[in-house]
C-alpha cells in the first residue's frame, strides 16, 4: 500500500499513520491506537473499512464498560464452565442458535439481561437446570 495519498476535496497530502484516538460514551472515555490517513497538521483524517473495524471494536468496548455488559472472553468464559456449546446456550437462555457466536466473536454486544443472566449462572450454575427444564417444557 502507498503511503501518502491526498485528500480528495482539499488536495491536502495525507500519510498513513497510527494515532491516539480518544472516544467518548456515556461519560466513559477510551484512548485507543487508530490507523488511519492523516493529513500533517491537525486537519480531519480518513480511514478504511479495515481502519474502521478497530474504531468499532474500540465503541463496543466502551459501550460494554458503560452500561456493564459481559465482555466477549468473559461470555465464553461462562458458557464454557455451564458445559454448554454455543447453539445450546443461545436457544436455553436467549437470542437464537447463532446469538453466542456473535456474542463470543464481538461482532454483537449481549443485552444487559443475557450479561445479567449469564452472571447469575457463573455463580449458581445449578439454576440453569432450571432454564433447561423450562425451555424443554415449552
Amino acid at each position: 500500500m502507498e503511503n501518502v495519498k491526498y485528500d480528495v476535496e482539499t488536495g491536502e497530502r495525507l500519510t498513513r499513520d497510527i494515532r491516539p484516538f480518544t472516544i467518548t460514551y456515556q461519560g466513559h472515555s477510551k484512548t485507543f491506537d487508530m490507523p488511519g490517513w492523516y493529513p500533517a497538521g491537525e486537519g480531519e483524517a480518513t480511514f478504511t473499512d479495515e481502519d474502521l473495524k478497530i474504531y468499532d471494536k474500540a465503541i463496543k468496548e466502551l459501550k460494554a464498560e458503560a452500561e456493564h455488559l459481559l465482555l466477549p472472553a468473559e461470555i465464553r468464559s461462562i458458557r464454557k464452565r455451564l458445559k454448554l456449546t454455543q447453539v445450546q446456550a443461545g436457544n436455553i437462555l436467549g437470542g437464537g442458535k447463532k446469538a453466542f457466536q456473535k456474542y463470543e466473536s464481538g461482532e454483537t454486544l449481549p443485552s444487559r439481561a443475557i450479561s445479567n443472566l449469564l452472571r447469575v449462572l457463573s455463580k449458581e450454575p445449578s439454576l440453569l437446570n432450571v432454564l433447561s427444564t423450562e425451555t424443554v417444557a415449552i
